[in-house]
């Protein structure tokens, strides 16, 4: 039991350096970047970095946030009742709509990306915040249906049928019984939602490489192009980005592991 605890903790430093070395050459003065051997910790730290990300990444971070926000809001209003309506009304050709989910999953983002682009240039909707809300969407909707469907469909017909019986309809028995009782699904789909759009790259340059609306991957991008020796601002705009999406996993975590898990053991 100890050599696997040793082995654990092992892997677990292994996979997590690259996080520590990336808040480490955020603190790292520029004079000491070149450092050899590099130093391990921050011996004269400083915050200049950090100051540089919120003066100048700042707009990118809002970006991203009203980016994210707005996948989250769509994603959720599009794939909870379609989930519904799979798991528990059951309509006709049921199994074939959640094979071509699981089919829309697999297809490539950039394929997807050249698409969108033809039909924004047309529609005249590039370089615009609710482009990537949609264009995100699609990657998160088929994800967010799947499991919405299996959380739902481990809820009581007893509850529907009561509902039913106290003259609900569908729409009312969704939002008045079903959705309520779905909070892990609901996290558990927002969670995942968000965190593929904030680290979205592929639709962000496709999409908006040349608008206002940029995201922080396009933020960090330009970044490192255009300051390829200010390391620790780098590092430090990395870092910041970091922070949503670990707070959000640290807060989430338990809601989604009984999101994904639901459905997944029949009594």
């Amino acid at each position: 039991m100890k050599l696997k605890t040793v082995v654990g903790v092992l892997l677990t430093a292994i996979m997590l350096f690259p996080v520590y070395w990336m808040v480490n050459v955020s603190l790292t003065r520029d004079t000491d970047m070149r450092a050899d051997p590099p130093h391990l910790f921050p011996l004269h730290g400083t915050l200049e970095g950090y100051r540089a990300v919120l003066d100048q990444q700042l707009p990118y971070l809002i970006n991203s946030l009203m980016i994210g926000i707005g996948t989250v809001v769509l994603t959720v209003a599009l794939s909870a009742p379609a989930g519904f309506a799979l798991a528990k009304l059951r309509p006709r050709g049921g199994g074939w709509l959640s094979f071509v989910l699981l089919v829309a999953q697999m297809i490539p983002s950039i394929i997807m990306a050249m698409g969108f682009y033809a039909i924004y240039l047309r529609l005249g909707v590039l370089n615009s915040t609710a482009g990537l809300i949609l264009a995100d969407s699609t990657i998160a909707v088929p994800f967010g249906v799947l499991i919405f469907t299996a959380f739902m469909s481990g809820i009581p017909d007893e509850l529907t049928a009561a509902a039913t019986v106290d003259g609900a309809g569908p729409l009312r028995t969704f939002w008045s019984v079903i959705l309520p009782v779905s909070r892990n699904a609901v996290v558990t789909v927002s969670l995942f939602a968000f965190l593929w759009a904030w680290s979205d790259f592929v639709f962000a340059t496709t999409l908006d490489g040349g608008g206002t609306q940029q995201p922080i991957t396009l933020g960090i991008y330009h970044y490192i192009g255009n300051n390829n020796q200010q390391w620790n601002a780098i590092m430090a705009t990395a870092v910041v980005a970091s922070i949503p999406a670990t707070l959000l996993l640290i807060v989430a975590q338990r809601y989604v592991a009984a999101g994904v898990t639901a459905g997944a053991v029949k009594d």
